[in-house]
């Protein structure tokens, strides 16, 4: 099931009915992916200062795939800003 995510609220939703879903207390999921409870309350809330990383872990230990939808682009086109 896709579920497109525009902000760190959307992320937080996802993650908390995915650990209800599957029956884990905060505590446990935390420890699953190496991070603290205070860290996972915070991702649950939505704070968008949290570290990417440590979220990505949190999403892998619940099974939730990250996949990345890139705009199409024309090859001959300008690279991309970052790379000039």
């Amino acid at each position: 099931m896709r579920h497109p995510v525009i902000d760190t609220n959307a992320i937080a939703a996802l993650i908390y009915q995915e650990r209800k879903r599957q029956g884990l207390r905060q505590d446990d999921l935390a420890a699953m992916a190496g991070a603290s409870d205070a860290f996972l309350r915070d991702v649950e809330r939505g704070k968008p200062s949290v570290q990417l990383g440590k979220v990505l872990s949190v999403l892998n230990e619940l099974g939730i795939r990250v996949v990345l939808e890139l705009p199409d682009c024309d090859p001959a086109a300008s690279p991309p800003r970052h790379a000039r």
